[in-house]
């Protein structure tokens, strides 16, 4: 299937199953409004003086690469340019590592002062703050300094890769040889979630010009890691997982236990249907999107807030963020198709925003969820 990159058109899925337009376009501008400009139970977007601004982690109480990454993306779908770039500026300024093994990448946590909590980088932030910053260049045009999107996200990008090679000391954040990415440059395992072949298609056209060849190979190796890393029954993946995509269970006395479906896992199946949108490589994505829905709606119809083995064993745990996974199951209807995709739609239109500690991780993937499935979450 030809994708939204090749003919331009994004598919409207809310529209398809008779939600009204005007209602479907009013949700999309109330969940944007809320999260930046709502409430104190609300928002997480915080202004901080003239030109700069972060995204609060609410249930961790800091600010992290992932949130202010996610935020310029909202921010450059919904075009609203002044909060994309005091975030950006936010994150230049606080998060910008400016010397020792990880010079040029981004602290993954930094306290609301600015101040580091941590002294290295998280993958998915670099990704997600490159991707932005491109599609901040098309949309709106490159300013000058840290304002010149296209050349910071290249830069971005640059360093990701190449890290490791003389002149360039400290760790890449792919393994290089596999083309996967990986959880933190340290370690030697992925994470099925910061698989996004549908932005690495991109970078492949727009990155520096001698490592467009790697995005092109990146985009493929992740596309067939994701074959492995999804349970073949279920559709789903671990937070943490091997490079052959078996659940990646080590390290938990440093990070907790990740070998689960639990919360940075139910990104996967979101990230499979955005490349089936906007590039439609791979029949599998449909299949697998189907299985997932399958799953919750079929077999654990009564526990979508359960926690899962990748095998679909349930657990006596209980989500963290169970609006999340409402979220991401409605946007696995961008491939999967049938009543099981109806019914999560539905689901998820029913589903209001989170609000309270925990409503950070949650309404971000709801708002990613709601562009998506409006047709508004777009290549620029």
């Amino acid at each position: 299937m030809a994708g939204a990159f090749e003919t331009g058109k994004y598919r409207n899925v809310f529209a398809e199953y008779g939600y009204p337009e005007a209602e479907i376009q009013r949700r999309v501008e109330q969940t944007f409004e809320t999260i930046f400009y709502g409430n104190e139970e609300e928002r997480f977007y915080h202004e901080v003086g003239a030109d700069m601004a972060y995204i609060e982690d609410t249930g961790n109480h800091d600010v992290r690469t992932e949130g202010m990454s996610y935020g310029m993306m909202a921010c450059v779908q919904m075009n609203r340019r002044e909060e994309f770039d005091r975030l950006w500026k936010w994150t230049r300024t606080y998060m910008y590592i400016e010397d020792g093994p990880c010079k040029n990448y981004f602290a993954w946590s930094c306290a609301t002062d600015g101040s580091k909590n941590a002294e290295g980088p998280a993958p998915d932030g670099e990704e997600y703050f490159a991707m932005a910053l491109f599609f901040a260049a098309d949309r709106w045009g490159n300013g000058t300094g840290i304002f010149h999107y296209a050349d910071e996200a290249r830069a971005i990008l640059r360093e990701c890769i190449h890290k490791g090679e003389p002149g360039h000391p400290g760790e890449p954040m792919w393994d290089t040889s596999r083309h996967l990415i990986k959880f933190i440059t340290n370690c030697n395992f992925s994470d099925p979630s910061y698989h996004l072949p549908h932005f690495y298609e991109l970078f492949a056209r727009w990155a520096d010009e001698d490592d467009r060849e790697f995005w092109r190979d990146a985009a493929e190796a992740s596309r067939a890691y994701l074959h492995l890393a999804c349970h073949p029954d279920t559709g789903l993946s671990a937070e943490y997982a091997e490079y052959d995509g078996t659940p990646h269970e080590g390290h938990q006395e440093i990070f907790g236990r990740h070998d689960w479906y639990y919360s940075d896992a139910y990104r996967t199946i979101a990230n499979i249907a955005m490349d089936w949108l906007w590039f439609g490589r791979d029949p599998w994505q449909q299949e697998i999107a189907g299985k997932l829905q399958s799953f919750y709606c079929e077999k654990q119809s009564g526990h979508w807030d359960g926690v899962f083995l990748t095998d679909g064993t349930l657990l006596r745990e209980r989500a963290l963020h169970p609006v999340a996974v409402i979220a991401v199951n409605a946007e696995a209807s961008l491939a999967a198709k049938g009543e099981n995709a109806k019914e999560c739609i539905r689901r998820f239109w029913e589903t209001p925003l989170r609000t309270g500690e925990r409503r950070y991780y949650d309404n971000f993937l709801y708002l990613f969820a709601m562009l998506a499935l409006s047709g508004n979450y777009r290549i620029y």
